[in-house]
């Protein structure tokens, strides 16, 4: 762990092991840490905050951009990190270094544009001015699917603007966190800026969102751990970028063989372990069938399941037993149901864990499935049959997630209009699920079960930082 500027172990002494979902070898012992390590690193957030508070932006900015220096001096040995400890094609886990990169330099140039505004006194004899200021102590919880760009979505532009930081990433992609915290550390930070506490998030996730010594809390995960989140933050400025089950619709007036490309993206980057993947399809009836044969030739033809570290490879294994039951259960229940098996369908055999799992095609999906109702975030692409655009609209609306939501057609008021109606926080509109930038604002409308606040560009800086008015007579 890395706490007020020194690597340490928890004070308990205690570690647990890492163990690759790749390989099933473990790969490190890491601090088990606890409540009173998570308070020792806020004490030391603390007092640092008025330090770091007061540099120039400009100076932040610069510290901002040798962590992304240092990520890409060791881009590479970060993506073989990340592919042994989460488990994603190595393909892949470069892509995610060099996004990386992209948010830490976003971070330097987005904290040196944050400004106030000059608003009119009704008074003629008074000047207004608003200031942003840092609201202090940020504590950031993220998990474990991309374990290096979700912190960074929320650390660097927490830091950029004047916050200290206290980090607890994923305990099943811990090495991957402390991977990512030594170039934060190489950036020679001042002590207590930015720390790093291992451990469950039962406890030390908890006690960085509940401590009054945090001012704000960021959280990247499921639902139900982000309700937790909200609970024992409660009163603090939060972001919590929760699940997600936006569907990907495709009219009967769509380019057929770009929605089944785009759909292989949504349903299968990541092995569908995304909060963006595509986790319902809902397929117009006219065009089902065909779109179906186009969707799972190319799955047979794109999506390789294998080694992570064999380039060849496209697919690897889930991440952990959880994920891996999840998909069990909701195969089985969609085809329990009467849906019919396109392709994959189980766990596949002869590799070193348990956990690689077949890329799944069902077809004739009942919408009451679970496949077609919850975050499955597994490997799985769901088709559930639709008559009309309003029926489209009507499920979507019908879910309790309202994170992002896809449609192709040929007709762009449809297309606008399909976004003007669903209530999710994203549409891309002739394109996968799985498409974002990391400058734009993303997050989930309100109301809904994927959270509240934006991460991207300036919106992180927004929540994690405050107005203060003074006004000069």
């Amino acid at each position: 762990m890395f706490v007020d500027g020194r690597w340490t172990g928890s004070l308990s002494g205690e570690t647990f092991t890492a163990d690759s979902p790749a390989t099933g070898e473990a790969i490190g012992e890491v601090p088990q840490g606890d409540r009173d390590d998570a308070q020792l690193a806020i004490a030391a957030a603390n007092r640092a905050a008025d330090r770091w508070a007061s540099v120039t932006a400009f100076e932040r900015a610069e510290a901002m951009v040798r962590v992304a220096e240092a990520i890409e001096k060791r881009r590479d040995e970060l993506a073989r990190t990340l592919t042994l400890d989460q488990g994603k094609p190595i393909a892949e886990a470069r892509d995610e270094v060099e996004e990386l990169v992209l948010y830490w330099r976003n971070a330097a140039e987005d904290g040196k544009r944050l400004e106030g505004r000059l608003p009119n006194s009704m008074s003629p004899g008074k000047r207004v001015l608003l200031f942003r200021r840092p609201r202090g102590v940020i504590g950031v919880i993220t998990p474990w699917n991309w374990p290096y760009t979700m912190p960074a979505e929320l650390i660097a532009p927490a830091l950029a603007c004047g916050n200290t930081v206290v980090w607890t990433p994923a305990s099943t992609t811990a090495i991957a966190g402390i991977a990512l915290a030594e170039c934060v550390v190489e950036a020679d930070l001042p002590a207590g800026v930015f720390n790093l506490v291992t451990g469950p998030g039962s406890r030390v996730g908890d006690e960085i969102a509940r401590h009054p010594g945090t001012h704000g809390v960021g959280f990247i995960g499921s639902t139900e751990t982000g309700r937790k989140v909200a609970e024992a933050a409660a009163g603090k400025a939060a972001v919590l970028e929760l699940g997600g089950n936006g569907p990907v619709v495709v009219m009967d007036d769509a380019d057929l063989d770009a929605a089944a490309e785009a759909t292989v993206t949504a349903c299968f980057l990541c092995a569908g372990q995304s909060c963006t993947a595509g986790e319902r399809l809902l397929v117009h009836r006219d065009v089902r069938e065909e779109f179906v044969a186009k969707l799972a030739r190319l799955v047979t033809e794109r999506v390789v399941l294998g080694d992570p570290f064999d380039e060849r490879t496209t697919m690897g294994p889930l991440n952990n037993a959880g994920v891996a039951e999840k998909m069990d259960e909701h195969v089985a229940d969609a085809l329990e149901r009467g849906a019919e098996l396109v392709s994959g369908g189980a766990r596949a055999d002869g590799y070193p864990t348990n956990l690689y799992w077949q890329a799944t095609v069902l077809d004739r999906v009942p919408d009451d499935a679970l496949v077609a109702q919850e975050e499955t975030f597994g490997p799985v692409a769901p088709i559930v049959a639709i008559d009309s655009l309003e029926q489209a609209i009507e499920l979507t609306n019908a879910s309790p997630y309202g994170l992002l939501s896809a449609i192709f057609t040929r007709d762009l008021a449809q297309g606008l209009r399909f976004a003007e109606s669903v209530r999710t926080g994203w549409v891309n509109i002739n394109e996968s699920s799985n498409y974002w930038e990391s400058h734009l604002p993303f997050g989930g409308r309100s109301g809904t079960a994927s959270g509240i606040g934006r991460v991207g560009g300036t919106a992180p800086m927004e929540a994690f930082t405050e107005l203060q008015t003074v006004v000069i007579a």
